[in-house]
């Protein structure tokens, strides 16, 4: 099922596109409101999801690459054993590897994650986020259904 690598093109281009646009756009945490509860910022992550470890010392830089790489190999080979009817897999994976691959190049390239997406509600704040991020939650999502379907249909089969 490599043939759903595009998808994971798509989810590196319009990431990396957006992220570039961000940086020569906005300064440093610049807010611009969008929507109610939605605004565009640009925020610098060193760490992994929610700045998890960004105050470290510089290792975790390389080590998230490390992971991220390591990632998107085992998501390739698994994309490639797939049958030609787990299309919505497949889809999963391609989104999450596309979510990899543009943090990755971010990590390896600048240092840092470019995060331009703010969600909140009054002063309650979540972290400053991504395309690739927002590829890699919904790619989770589906393979969490994915899993939960599976176990529904094996249940059934049992019974």
């Amino acid at each position: 099922m490599l043939r759903w690598l595009w998808l994971t093109l798509v989810v590196v281009a319009l990431d990396q596109l957006s992220k570039h646009y961000v940086v020569g756009v906005f300064e440093l945490y610049e807010r611009v409101p969008v929507l109610p509860m939605f605004d565009f910022t640009l925020a610098y992550n060193t760490g992994a999801a929610f700045s998890f470890l960004s105050d470290a010392s510089g290792w975790q830089r390389w080590f998230f690459a490390a992971v991220a790489l390591g990632v998107s190999v085992m998501l390739v080979l698994w994309l490639r054993s797939l049958k030609s009817g787990e299309r919505w897999l497949a889809i999963a994976l391609a989104l999450v590897l596309g979510g990899a691959l543009g943090n990755l190049y971010d990590r390896i390239v600048l240092g840092h994650v470019v995060d331009f997406i703010l969600v909140y509600y009054q002063q309650y704040h979540f972290p400053a986020f991504n395309i690739a991020d927002s590829a890699i939650t919904v790619g989770a999502f589906m393979l969490i259904i994915d899993a939960l379907r599976n176990r529904e249909s094996k249940n059934e089969s049992e019974t």
